[in-house]
């Protein structure tokens, strides 16, 4: 059976330190709220629809990367002194210890992987089990700490891993020993999991585009080894809108030049939520894009390479009823301006008996760090 949450109302704030709507997120001032209405439908999914006028949705403007974004704004000023707080190296410092929660490093496969874990290794024995938490681009598993923290409260057993190419894990040079190619993220996955001893079955829970999706196709060539599958906000249909940023990135001499904008990653994520980011929080977002043009290139030979269309399609066929028994949970973050709600509707519709979709108000295009305990409400009761 699949339901939704409810969420309160968001109200206007009149500064970015009073949060009213929940305590992670602090609200986005708007000039008018979208209007819902709720209706039941038959089957196995509460849908809550938004109002059909709502053109909200930014369109594709190849020059447009310069966030307006609040907390993105404050983070580039530059005082009246340059050579005090607004600078580079300054900012550097003042968040360069931060956003390492329950993480530790990890040779796997030549590569150094950046490996939060949360949880006793004897959880991983007991009935509860391991869960693999996979990020999507361009972030990092920084947003599955608040999640991973109260699942091991629970007695789970967590791990979630940076991606090759982000947050703090290896960003290698593409000609040395790893292109950003979708069968090389499979291999390093598997080798990692071996490392970390993840034994099988286990749940995988997977968000996010381009390496979110990897990790979907990763679960389509071993399904013995998932136990549990849980999708949020991931192209899902061969019909999925690619956001501008991806689009971007793969224009010549422009790709370059977005790649290594510092504030990308917050942008991203704000831009698909309604939600603006904690300055604490875009501290960690931006980063890796601070320290190095790495996470930039990687990001961008990433890009290059990946066939969002094709790769939506394999995942929408390799899912369909028939070919997918093990139970998967669509929690889906109903306010995503990069993925229409219709898409996990038509996810679920081609495998209605294994897919239950759970509608998640008052989250975007990541429910982890918009509306963390809805999340680990959905995952508490479907694994």
């Amino acid at each position: 059976m699949a339901f939704s949450l409810p969420s309160p109302p968001l109200k206007l704030p009149t500064s970015y330190s009073s949060p009213t709507v929940n305590k992670h997120s602090v609200p986005v001032p708007v000039t008018s709220i979208r209007n819902t209405r709720k209706r039941l439908s038959l089957g196995r999914t509460f849908v809550v629809k938004a109002s059909e006028n709502d053109d909200e949705t930014p369109s594709f403007n190849p020059f447009g990367f310069v966030t307006d974004n609040p907390s993105s704004r404050s983070a580039i000023q530059l005082p009246e002194a340059p050579a005090e707080d607004g600078n580079v190296g300054q900012m550097l410092y003042r968040i360069e210890d931060k956003g390492r929660e329950y993480g530790s490093y990890i040779k796997s496969g030549g590569f150094r992987w950046f490996v939060r874990e949360t949880g006793s290794s004897d959880a991983r024995l007991g009935l509860r089990g391991t869960v693999v938490f996979l990020h999507g681009a361009p972030t990092q598993s920084y947003s599955y700490r608040v999640v991973m923290s109260q699942m091991a409260d629970a007695g789970f057993h967590c791990f979630a891993p940076d991606w090759i190419g982000f947050g703090f894990s290896d960003k290698p040079q593409p000609g040395y020993g790893f292109d950003y190619t979708e069968k090389e993220y499979h291999e390093q996955l598997d080798k990692l999991l071996d490392v970390l001893e993840v034994k099988s079955p286990f749940s995988l829970v997977v968000q996010g585009f381009l390496v979110g999706s990897y990790g979907l196709t990763w679960a389509l060539k071993n399904p013995n080894r998932i136990s549990k599958l849980v999708i949020m906000n991931t192209p899902l249909t061969a019909s999925s809108p690619i956001p501008g940023l991806f689009q971007q990135l793969r224009i010549p001499l422009l790709g370059e030049f977005t790649c290594q904008n510092a504030i990308m990653a917050e942008r991203f994520i704000e831009a698909g939520s309604a939600y603006v980011l904690k300055v604490e929080k875009a501290d960690v977002y931006r980063l890796p894009y601070l320290r190095s043009s790495g996470p930039g290139f990687a990001l961008l030979e990433a890009a290059k390479r990946v066939n969002f269309k094709g790769t939506a399609g394999q995942i929408a066929d390799g899912f369909a009823s028939g070919r997918w028994d093990t139970p998967i949970l669509v929690a889906w973050g109903i306010a995503d301006k990069y993925l229409p709600q219709s898409i996990a509707e038509e996810f679920q519709k081609a495998n209605p008996s294994a897919v239950t979709l759970k509608l998640i108000e008052g989250a975007g295009h990541m429910p982890q760090e918009d509306w963390p305990e809805k999340v680990i409400d959905a995952l508490r009761y479907f694994i």
